[in-house]
């Protein structure tokens, strides 16, 4: 151990890590072999396994048997960073979580006006386009929801945004699962409107109509 008391393997962790940013790795890439780590970071095989075994835990690297490890789609971010699974009261989580969304959400989708890419809101579309497929059969389309205010937040290229959408994408999905009727011909309406303010890069407009969408469903919860 070092003097700060970290293990080996928690130090070789922490250079693997300067290793994928400074190269930088973008997630989906491939690292190297274990063999080949060794010989770059001058380790033992067994001190690399745990490393990368490390940044497994933290949604760093994913290690994909027989294929090899890879950097991470999810960016270091904890899949319940916030531990929403361990609440009992998850009406009360869902109050609070829409309190927190309209705290958030306006001022990114109006981010988003303004900085997304032509290639963002080409994919921005294809989600609200297979959303409303599903609306209007009539099917469950709160995976979809998901996406679209996820993309949402993607498309302000913040760094620091990008790393609040777990409470987005968890506000969503308990909503979803919390409230006691769907709602289709709103939910369609206020999405294609959020999206072409974005489109239209009118931040103010998309700012608004995020605000109404998210009151809406905060009072549809309260009733």
């Amino acid at each position: 151990m070092d003097k700060q008391g970290r293990t080996l393997a928690e130090q070789l962790a922490e250079r693997l890590m300067r290793m994928i940013q400074e190269r930088p790795y973008l997630p989906g890439d491939k690292l190297p072999t274990e063999k080949e780590l060794c010989e770059i970071l001058n380790a033992g095989r067994n001190t690399v396994r745990e490393a990368l075994k490390l940044l497994a835990s933290r949604n760093v690297v994913s290690i994909r048997q027989g294929a090899g490890t890879f950097v991470s789609e999810k960016q270091g971010v904890a899949d319940d960073p916030f531990g929403f699974s361990m609440v009992a009261d998850q009406k009360k989580l869902t109050r609070d979580l829409l309190q927190v969304r309209v705290i958030l959400e306006p001022p990114i989708a109006a981010l988003a006006a303004q900085c997304a890419t032509g290639e963002d809101l080409l994919e921005l579309l294809g989600i609200l386009e297979e959303m409303e497929s599903k609306i209007r059969m009539r099917q469950d389309y709160a995976g979809l929801d998901v996406r679209f205010h996820t993309k949402i937040a993607e498309c302000t290229h913040n760094l620091v945004m990008e790393n609040l959408i777990p409470v987005i994408a968890n506000g969503v999905r308990i909503f979803a699962k919390e409230v006691e009727t769907t709602e289709y011909t709103q939910t369609c309406i206020s999405h294609r409107k959020i999206f072409e303010h974005i489109r239209e890069r009118r931040a103010f407009e998309a700012e608004m109509e995020m605000r109404f969408h998210l009151l809406y469903n905060s009072n549809r919860f309260a009733g």
